[in-house]
């Protein structure tokens, strides 16, 4: 890699975050290639390039942005190249960000959304990083709702001689400071949100995911943008958040995770600005769906709890239960049977403490006994209890609705697993081949990832009647 000339001026910044964090020159060299390798970049710094650093020389490109990174990880704290006493750049981790104030937010997440919106396909292929969760998830734990969030508002004028402002006047004045935000255009944002929530339900992430962003970037960035006082700048804020975690969610569908990723993390600091504490626990377990996804236990399990540690015991009960059953799925992948167990059981007892009337968040209201079924179904067959795993799916898709086809096909590839772990193949490649037949009218990489995953434990028999039987009916289905 090519340097700039070496500056006069040692770098005394850099030096004292060096100690502050323990690094020897070559291992913060090492981190700093290991971090470009999960960006596709072949860095090959060294101790020698420290050295260069130290004396003052500026590495190029987005370096200065990765060196400030790995010591955001290792100490816990937002720091950028200028902290480091680096030039600043384009952030190599732009969307990780938790923004220290609603104006900085606002610009983050526009900038994701001008950008994916765009053709910009290297976007959709920026990796996951376990690492890049802990500073956002633990700012939102520490972290209050802003203070201030309303935006352009103008003090009534008072006229010298007692005539009132004339309307015309008036509406000069808000087109100066950007469109006036009304109730009506936050309903519009949440009946968007309803529409997308249900074609992805239905069709996967990927059928509609585009027109989504696309809405976002042209529809919500002006009102963000526009003029607004601080109770409808709340709901505002809330409405950005639930649109922006759905951008995430069919993000995640397509297994574009870095993507998805970065705007779960920018929904969570949105809902922040909201004021809204429960919302914020809500991304922070689709946070945790995510890592359960990616194979990730002990950082789904952390996010659950902080999730449940920001909300306290104040959340309604259906949303307790939805947080102790997303736990649940993060000790499920690591084999923890003691700890998932417990988890589920806290759920269980607090879905049944819900009780009709409960006042529950638009957004929980799915969260019912056929997905709490569904949960366990899951945490069952990852902890291969196949007999207890068959008898949740099974009633889980006995409750669940048709219009959850996504969720349905996952739990029915959950049953055949099941069904394949008790030795009863030719029901296991029945259910397996009805899965494949729903995954090939959808748009989604998971419900794929799901049959590919069945595909694998049915490997060892591959020999078997049921089992060729199944690979010629879904031949030409994926």
């Amino acid at each position: 890699m090519t340097e700039r000339p070496a500056q006069r001026t040692p770098n005394r910044q850099l030096a004292a975050l060096i100690a502050e964090a323990g690094f020897s020159n070559a291992g913060l060299a090492r981190r700093v290639d290991q971090l470009g390798l999960e960006h596709g970049l072949d860095l090959r710094y060294d101790k020698t390039s420290v050295t260069r650093w130290l004396r003052g020389q500026q590495p190029r490109g987005t370096t200065p942005a990765l060196i400030a990174e790995v010591f955001t990880r290792r100490l816990g704290r937002r720091l950028t190249a200028q902290d480091l006493g680096l030039d600043a750049c384009a952030p190599v981790y732009a969307g990780l960000e938790f923004a220290g104030a609603p104006e900085e937010a606002v610009d983050i997440v526009s900038g994701l959304w001008r950008k994916d919106s765009g053709s910009h396909a290297e976007l959709r292929k920026i990796a996951f990083t376990a690492a890049g969760l802990v500073v956002p998830s633990r700012d939102w734990l520490i972290g209050r709702a802003d203070d201030k969030v309303a935006r352009g508002e103008q003090p009534a004028r008072v006229p010298a001689q007692g005539r009132p402002v004339l309307p015309r006047q008036r509406g000069q004045a808000e087109r100066a400071h950007g469109q006036r935000v009304t109730g009506g255009d936050i309903a519009a944002l949440r009946s968007v949100g309803e529409l997308f929530r249900t074609l992805d339900d239905r069709y996967g992430g990927g059928h509609a995911r585009q027109a989504l962003v696309r809405y976002l970037e042209h529809e919500c960035e002006p009102m963000l943008r526009g003029t607004y006082g601080e109770q409808t700048g709340r709901r505002l804020f809330a409405a950005a958040a639930d649109l922006t975690r759905l951008a995430g969610w069919t993000s995640y569908d397509i297994a574009a995770h870095g993507l998805a990723q970065r705007y779960f993390v920018q929904a969570l600091r949105l809902s922040q600005a909201a004021a809204d504490r429960a919302y914020g626990s809500f991304v922070l377990i689709t946070m945790s769906r995510q890592a359960v996804y990616l194979g990730h236990g002990r950082e789904a399990v952390q996010l659950a709890r902080v999730a449940q540690q920001g909300v306290g015991t104040t959340a309604p009960p259906v949303v307790q239960a939805l947080l102790h059953a997303v736990e649940a799925r993060g000790h499920g992948v690591l084999g923890e049977v003691r700890a998932c167990t417990a988890s589920l059981v806290r759920a269980e007892r607090a879905l049944e403490a819900a009780r009709p009337g409960d006042e529950v968040p638009h957004w929980a209201r799915f969260f019912d006994e056929a997905q709490l079924a569904d949960e366990f179904g899951h945490c069952h067959r990852d902890l291969q209890q196949f007999r207890a795993a068959a008898q949740h799916a099974e009633r889980s898709l006995q409750l669940r609705a048709p219009s959850y086809a996504r969720s349905r096909l996952f739990c029915r590839v959950v049953l055949a697993s099941a069904r394949l772990g008790l030795g009863e193949l030719d029901q296991a490649c029945t259910l397996g081949a009805e899965a494949a037949g729903a995954a090939a009218e959808m748009r989604s990489v998971r419900a794929v990832e799901y049959v590919r995953d069945f595909e694998r434990r049915l490997e060892p028999y591959k020999d078997a009647a049921p089992v060729r039987g199944y690979r010629d009916k879904v031949a030409a289905l994926l």
